[in-house]
């Protein structure tokens, strides 16, 4: 049988399905009962009922009313086991005839993935299994396609993303995954407000896209009748904030770039930023080695945690490299010989790298590091020190002015945070915003954008500040050992089937 030949079977047969559970949906319409009632009475979750017999007095266990999706029928005559989840957990349902009476009838319109709700009381069976002994029965929510198997469930992976609700019912590993994703943004919050950081919203429309080098998608505001811009970044109005008065502001937002999906991007994602007055990178890298592992501690118990076939050791303090250390050390130069795109371009030449076409100086550098540097940052690693062209918005290290004060945080080989002792010069910030003008009319339409609103703020005095930016959805990866970032964003863009 060809591939063509099987999916048209599979088709066939599902369609079919769908018409006989459709089927018993109208027949149950028929019968005066409505297959998707308006309302359900549930006394207890799943896990409570459970919790509730197990503290209950053995001669008195408690009477529950639940209600879950339907995983497993088992008819053996005159009775019947049912295996229903919610949230919380999964229960036995034991129905019998003689209790349920003309509930008993409704067994036969049940299909796997349906939901019920179930009255009676908990007990065990012979074989020790706590219990749902039903006097009621009846469906509150009539599927009409099925799940997939329970053991072969979706093989195709990009089915499991397209379907996530299909990946959440079957796969339980996917859904501790997104639980995890949850307790650690909540962590983090806690982390954040404990050190007296006040949680703000800033735009997601924006005039001009800035705080990034990255293509941004575009819109068109009717009402004002001019071209807006996802934002790329969430840095230049929370810095307005630090001008304005707040000294420790942060922000857990979407960030959108229009640019390549892949393991490690998604065009849409999660970022938190935050900024404080009066602070450099240093203190903020002292913030962030202690921010992750609280989190790691207080969400999985652990610091050491398992990365592929490796392990990853969180306990603080983390290492710190500078980039004229870490080049010197995996590429063997000193990036500062290399001052020319000529020169630099050679230099990747030399090492068997694909070379970028246009690209400036500031580009072939971050190749560089990205195919020789970066993958052997296992540990968590401080990246400090950047060249001054790669980073428009930082401040200058006073003794090496060619470079600033930013750091890259690595784990696992994968860039997770990005600081900056902020640059607060207005005039160098203006002179640095044209420099990014002249490498965006030269061809990289990833360069900053001038922002003169910014500007203006700027010019009104804004304090020293430590700036951050960490990818939420990179540090979910981290934590819960995922090597795509598809695994950690519920529903991951993907090209439309229809195309």
């Amino acid at each position: 049988m060809s591939e063509d030949q099987g999916a048209g079977q599979e088709s066939q047969r599902l369609r079919e399905l769908y018409e006989q559970r459709a089927a018993k949906a109208d027949a149950l319409r028929a019968a005066g009962t409505d297959p998707y009632p308006a309302r359900t009475e549930r006394s207890h979750t799943l896990a409570e009922a459970r919790a509730a017999f197990e503290e209950a007095a053995d001669d008195q266990p408690p009477n529950v009313a639940v209600a879950g999706r339907v995983t497993a029928i088992r008819n053996m005559g005159q009775i019947a086991f049912l295996d229903i989840a919610d949230g919380s957990d999964r229960l036995q349902i034991l129905a019998q005839e003689e209790p349920l009476g003309d509930g008993w009838a409704l067994l036969g319109q049940l299909d796997l993935g349906d939901f019920i709700a179930a009255a009676g009381e908990m007990t065990r069976t012979r074989r020790g299994e706590v219990s749902l002994g039903a006097s009621s029965l009846s469906l509150i929510s009539k599927a009409l396609r099925p799940a997939p198997e329970k053991f072969h469930g979706l093989q195709d992976t990009e089915a499991r993303y397209r379907q996530r609700y299909l990946d959440l019912q079957i796969n339980k590993d996917a859904r501790q995954v997104f639980e995890r994703r949850s307790q650690i943004v909540a962590a983090l919050r806690r982390f954040m407000d404990g050190r007296g950081f006040m949680e703000v919203e800033t735009p997601v429309l924006q005039a001009e896209a800035g705080g990034a080098a990255a293509r941004p998608f575009e819109t068109h505001f009717n009402a004002l009748d001019e071209q807006r811009h996802l934002r790329i970044a969430l840095e230049l109005h929370l810095k307005r904030l630090i001008v304005g008065g707040f000294d420790k502001v942060y922000e857990i937002g979407r960030i959108f770039r229009n640019e390549g999906v892949g393991n490690r991007w998604n065009p849409e994602f999660t970022m938190l930023e935050s900024y404080e007055a009066y602070a450099d990178y240093g203190d903020v890298a002292e913030m962030v080695e202690q921010a992750v592992s609280t989190i790691a501690e207080e969400v999985l118990g652990a610091l050491k945690l398992p990365w592929g076939e490796r392990e990853i050791d969180l306990t603080p303090p983390f290492r710190r490299l500078t980039m004229v250390e870490a080049v010197g050390e995996h590429v063997g130069v000193d990036f500062r010989d290399y001052d020319s795109s000529e020169a630099l371009r050679e230099l990747l030449r030399e090492k068997n790298l694909q070379v970028p076409e246009n690209a400036g100086w500031g580009k072939l550098f971050d190749k560089l590091v990205s195919e020789l540097v970066e993958p052997h940052l296992v540990q968590p690693t401080f990246l400090l020190d950047y060249p001054t062209e790669l980073s428009p918005l930082a401040k200058r290290k006073p003794e090496e002015p060619e470079l600033v004060e930013r750091f890259e945080l690595f784990v696992g080989g994968w860039e997770i945070g990005n600081a900056y002792s902020e640059l607060n010069d207005p005039r160098d910030q203006r002179a640095r915003f044209e420099e990014q003008l002249k490498l965006r009319d030269a061809g990289d339409d990833e360069a900053e954008l001038i922002d003169e609103d910014f500007l203006v703020a700027l010019e009104h005095g804004m304090p020293p500040t430590g700036g951050l930016g960490m990818g939420i959805d990179r540090l979910v990866m981290v934590l819960t050992n995922q090597q795509s970032i598809r695994d950690v964003i519920l529903f991951p863009h993907l090209r439309r089937l229809d195309r």
